[in-house]
């Protein structure tokens, strides 16, 4: 006598190995419309139990499983997008999407995750800058965008997750696409972001703010992410010379106990520092001409989670 998970599992081995391998676009395609790796695995466990809930005459009856996830996980991001606006109405301070950590002691590569199914593909479209953008966009722009222009979906299909027409839903990602185009500058290239990185790191440990004037752009921004529960800078930091300044009282503050180690942060190059050997902060650096535009700082515990696992 077999058991009745036994059984739905048996009756499923024909699509089984379909419906797994979908996990790993269905988590890429949560993390960029979420902007959060926790919420993303959260979504494509309910995907998955929405699709176990079904019957088997309901399955058979599914022409395509992969799309069918991606149907469903795509709508419960769209909800959580709406939600999540409402919620972070009361955030403590500034809200900035959950890091992706790449491998320790390189600035280039992918994410370090052993299992493929785990990873989200480190690309453009998973940069900090860009997720920052795609946050100032509204549920349906955002959904709309990163499911035609990232993942290629043609407007039609589109439409049915979104409940739109297909007209409505060209119009939803052409806007989200000169909302990119107006904040995002022309991407420099890997190396040079490296060494803007790796010298901000050195000026910053010698406390030098000429140095760090000299790399950052004059109307660079620091903005920092404690959630109310590690201290941060209540605003956002506007203008090289406050930033410098504001750093190198940071790194005076912090003293011997704080040490800076050099990561791939959202396929980046970036900045994890460690105090009295705990991880404290994940920074995420936008270069645009050889110089720091933006510095994202996230401290709160709750998006460290990857990094501590890593």
């Amino acid at each position: 006598m077999t058991s009745g998970a036994t059984t739905r599992a048996e009756r499923s081995d024909p699509d089984l190995g379909v419906l797994l391998g979908e996990r790993h676009h269905l988590l890429n395609l949560g993390y960029r419309l979420l902007g959060s790796r926790t919420d993303a695995e959260d979504v494509v466990q309910e995907t998955y139990a929405r699709w176990y809930a079904l019957s088997e005459r309901q399955q058979r009856a599914v022409e395509s499983p992969g799309a069918w996830l991606v149907t469903v996980a795509s709508r419960i991001c769209l909800n959580l997008l709406g939600s999540a606006r409402a919620r972070r109405e009361t955030y403590v301070g500034d809200w900035i999407p959950e890091p992706l950590p790449g491998p320790a002691g390189h600035l280039t590569g992918r994410s370090g995750a052993d299992d493929p199914a785990e990873r989200i593909a480190l690309d453009e479209s998973v940069t900090m800058a860009f997720l920052v953008v795609l946050e100032a966009m509204t549920p349906a722009e955002r959904v709309a965008f990163v499911l035609h222009d990232v993942f290629r979906y043609p407007f039609g299909e589109v439409a049915e997750i979104v409940g739109r027409t297909p007209a409505a839903c060209r119009q939803l990602a052409s806007s989200a696409r000169r909302r990119v185009r107006t904040a995002r500058p022309p991407a420099g290239p890997g190396a040079g972001q490296a060494s803007v990185v790796r010298r901000f790191r050195t000026a910053w440990e010698a406390r030098d703010i000429d140095a760090l004037v000299g790399l950052l752009d004059p109307g660079a921004t620091a903005t920092a992410d404690g959630g109310g529960l590690a201290v941060t800078h209540p605003r956002p930091i506007v203008g090289g010379e406050w930033i410098a300044r504001a750093y190198a009282e940071i790194a005076r503050v912090a003293g011997h106990r704080t040490t800076f180690e050099e990561r791939v942060v959202n396929g980046l190059p970036g900045l994890v520092a460690w105090q009295d050997g705990a991880l404290a902060t994940v920074f995420a650096f936008e270069v645009a001409g050889g110089r720091v535009r933006n510095i994202w700082a996230v401290r709160n515990p709750e998006k460290l989670r990857a990094w501590q696992a890593g």
